[in-house]
C-alpha cells in the first residue's frame, strides 16, 4: 500500500494542544487522511498517495483550527510496505454487531471451532492493510443497516470495499450477486482473499476508483460506500449511473454528522432522496433512495 505521511507541527498554548490535535485530525480526515499518531509537537497523519490533495488539506486546516493555534507540516513518502503490520499481528477482539453477527480476526481464530449453525452469522476477516474490520463506527453502522434489510436476491455494489467485509456480509445475508472495487491493490486482493476465506463465491472485486463503473454493464439494487466525504461527493454521479431504478437504495458512511447537508445536496442533484441518518460518536451513516 502506498502512503504519504504528513508531520504536522502545532504551535499553541500547552492547554490548547490536545483540542488542536483533535481538530487537526478531523480536518485531515476531511481531506482524505485515515490514520494518525500523536507526537510531542503535533501529529503524524497517513494518507493514500492517490488521495493526497494539498489544496484540500490546507483549506480544511484553515476551516478547523482554532484561533491561537498555527499548523505547519511536511510530507514524505512512506516506504512501500505494510506499515500497519504491528496492528495486524496483534489482531482485534471479536466484534458483535447486533445479536446475530460477530466479526472475528481470522489470523487469531480457529474457524473450525464455529462449525454448525447456532443462528449467529460469523464473518472472518484477515486484514492485510485494508480498512474494514468492524472496529470503526462507520462499518458497524452499515452492518446494522444490513441486518434490518431484506437482502435476499438483490445485487449489491460495494464502493471502496477494503477488506470486503460489507460485500461478504451482504452475500451471507442473501444477496444474489456482489461487486466490489478498491483503488488500492492491497485492498482489492484482500477483499478477494476474505471472500474465499468466508466461502463467498458470488462476489467479484475490481481494482480502481469509481471510473471502473463506466465499464460495468450490470445494475444494482443496493449501492454502499464507506469513504471520506469528498470522494463520496465526487463519485455520486458514478454511483447513480449503476443504480437499477426507482427505489434503489444508496448507503453512505465515512463522514461526520456535520457533512450530511452537503451530501444531501449532491444526492438530490442526482435524483436521490435522503430517507434517514443514524449517528455514532459524531460519525454518520445516511440512507438515500432513488426517486425518479
Amino acid at each position: 500500500m502506498k502512503y504519504f505521511v504528513a508531520n504536522f507541527k502545532i504551535e499553541c498554548e500547552a492547554e490548547l494542544m490536545q483540542p488542536a490535535r483533535e481538530l487537526l485530525s478531523a480536518a485531515a480526515c476531511e481531506a482524505g487522511f485515515e490514520a494518525f499518531e500523536d507526537t510531542d509537537s503535533g501529529l503524524l497523519g497517513y494518507v493514500q498517495r492517490p488521495l493526497y490533495n494539498k489544496e484540500a488539506l490546507d483549506e480544511a486546516i484553515a476551516d478547523y483550527m482554532p484561533e491561537g493555534a498555527t499548523v505547519t507540516y511536511d510530507v514524505e513518502e512512506v516506504p512501500d510496505q505494510d506499515w500497519n503490520q504491528g496492528w495486524e499481528d496483534e489482531g482485534f477482539e471479536p466484534i458483535g454487531v447486533g445479536d446475530h453477527l460477530i466479526i472475528y480476526d481470522a489470523k487469531h481464530t480457529d474457524m473450525n471451532m464455529f462449525a454448525g449453525n447456532d443462528g449467529v452469522m460469523r464473518i472472518f476477516i484477515e486484514a492485510r492493510n485494508a480498512f474494514g474490520t468492524g472496529t470503526h463506527q462507520t462499518t458497524r453502522m452499515i452492518l446494522r443497516r444490513f441486518l434490518n434489510m431484506d437482502m435476499a436476491g438483490i445485487d449489491v455494489l460495494d464502493c471502496g470495499c477494503g477488506t470486503g467485509i460489507l460485500g461478504i456480509a451482504a452475500s451471507k445475508m442473501g444477496a444474489k450477486k456482489v461487486l466490489g472495487y478498491d483503488i488500492d491493490e492491497w485492498g482489492s486482493e484482500n477483499a478477494k482473499h476474505n471472500a474465499e476465506l468466508n466461502g463467498v463465491k458470488n462476489m467479484n472485486v475490481l481494482l480502481g476508483d469509481a471510473s471502473v463503473l463506466s465499464g460495468v454493464q450490470d445494475k444494482f439494487d443496493l449501492v454502499v460506500a464507506n469513504i471520506n466525504r469528498n470522494i463520496l461527493i465526487n463519485d455520486m454521479s458514478a454511483f447513480r449511473s449503476v443504480m437499477r431504478g426507482n427505489g434503489t437504495k444508496l448507503i453512505l458512511s465515512g463522514f461526520y454528522t456535520t457533512d450530511v447537508p452537503m451530501l444531501q445536496e449532491t444526492a438530490a442533484a442526482n435524483g436521490l432522496q435522503l430517507k434517514d441518518v443514524v449517528e455514532e460518536e459524531e460519525w454518520a451513516c445516511a440512507l438515500f433512495e432513488l426517486s425518479l
